[in-house]
């Protein structure tokens, strides 16, 4: 622990060390940390005290899983979370609606199921709002707010989306444009198929064969033969 009385560029070349400490020396470390809230200004606690939080900041970012220290993150249901593995088409898509909606492939599989359930419209007004927040200048503001409201809020509208207070919507809320004017709208249709549709589409045909499609092509021979030449590549 002598390296605390070190300048902190000193410190910085040891971390590939800190980073094969045991739990009492990472617990010291961790008191040590917050030394400066408990002794302010005795024993040159902040200097050290700033040191040791770098450090711990440093664990966290460079070690996913320290033994007893940081178990690996899972999620509700005992998997480990993404940020310990990259998942990808369906296996992604069933994680969570966001996912899903991330994915330009998944928000076409998921507008093909909803159009066969007759509300593509919620999708149409969820991705429409995304791309609202990133018009800039209140001209262009105003002309993309009226038009999501003529499509998809207004009493005449030809894709006109279930939302509460829907009576009371009208062109008075397009004079005064900004990005978040419709995230209260755009909250209730999320949780409306993230609660509802986004659930069946997990069961339905269109989400299964493509399931199935997926796994036909990594189980296929060329996927196989490509999946050991980059294996080779890397333990090379």
């Amino acid at each position: 622990m002598a390296w605390f009385f070190r300048p902190l560029a000193a410190v910085c070349t040891e971390l590939p060390v800190c980073l094969q400490w045991s739990e009492v020396e990472l617990l010291a470390c961790l008191l040590m940390a917050c030394a400066p809230a408990v002794f302010p200004g005795r024993f040159g606690c902040e200097r050290r005290g700033s040191q040791a939080l770098y450090v711990w900041f440093r664990v966290f970012q460079t070690s996913s899983n320290i033994p007893g220290v940081f178990p690996k993150i899972n999620d509700s249901e005992g998997h480990p979370s993404s940020s310990h593995q990259t998942l990808k088409g369906t296996s992604k898509w069933a994680t969570s609606l966001e996912n899903l909606l991330e994915d330009p492939e998944g928000v076409k599989r998921f507008r093909e199921f909803l159009k066969k359930e007759f509300s593509e419209e919620n999708v149409l007004f969820w991705l429409a709002c995304e791309e609202f927040k990133k018009t800039q200048g209140k001209k262009q503001m105003q002309e993309k707010a009226k038009e999501i409201y003529m499509t998809f809020l207004s009493s005449k509208a030809s894709s006109q989306v279930n939302v509460e207070g829907q009576s009371r919507l009208n062109e008075t809320i397009l004079e005064t444009p900004h990005p978040l004017m419709f995230q209260k709208l755009q909250d209730q249709i999320f949780n409306l198929m993230k609660y509802d549709s986004y659930s069946r589409f997990l069961k339905s045909d269109v989400f299964l064969n493509h399931k199935k499609s997926e796994e036909q092509e990594e189980n296929s021979p060329e996927a196989q033969t490509a999946a050991k030449r980059a294996s080779r590549i890397y333990n090379t």
